[in-house]
């Protein structure tokens, strides 16, 4: 993969590492069962409407080790592969041989109080606020309709994010850009 670097405030137009997050607080008592399958929904649509142009990453501040079955038959459901789909801990981006990110997108229910670490490669870090379906309660379609919501509003966000015209936008404009993606709503 070609990897993008900063120059003269401007990003080239391949291959943007882009590093979808789910922080969670270090207060929880108990690891999670099942990963927040935002992380998931956005590192699929990342790489399939990206096109090449973007690789889409997940990570969390507490990666559990199972993927909820609701994730899957979502992901398949509208013909994502979940067999590559893996989340790691967040502290493997910040790594010397890690991938360098462009982007880092924190996906939460709300503004995470987990401080990061430093990522190399000063990517744009901004918060898109998305409620996880993971933690949908009611019966079977309740929580299907929770997954649906959650796909569609990354979809939304996500196709937006990749049809900004990124090289023609300086630093400070693209993170004006991607912090207004965060505060759009589907609803």
């Amino acid at each position: 993969h070609r990897i993008c670097r900063m120059c003269c405030d401007h990003f080239s137009v391949f291959s943007k590492h882009f590093l979808c997050i789910t922080m969670i607080s270090g207060y929880q008592s108990a690891p999670a069962v099942f990963e927040q399958c935002i992380n998931y929904f956005a590192e699929a649509i990342i790489n399939r409407l990206g096109r090449g142009r973007f690789l889409g990453f997940s990570a969390g501040s507490n990666p559990a080790a199972g993927l909820d079955p609701l994730t899957i038959y979502q992901l398949q459901r509208n013909n994502y592969d979940p067999e590559d789909l893996q989340v790691n801990d967040w502290n493997d981006y910040a790594a010397a041989d890690a991938p360098p990110m462009d982007f880092v997108i924190t996906l939460s229910d709300e503004l995470p109080d987990t401080p990061h670490p430093e990522w190399p490669n000063r990517p744009m870090i901004t918060h898109w606020p998305i409620l996880d379906p993971i933690d949908a309660e009611g019966e079977e379609m309740q929580r299907k309709a929770a997954f649906v919501k959650a796909l569609t509003e990354l979809e939304s966000r996500i196709s937006i994010f990749v049809n900004l015209p990124i090289a023609s936008l300086d630093r400070l404009k693209l993170q004006q850009s991607l912090d207004d993606i965060g505060r759009k709503t589907t609803d």
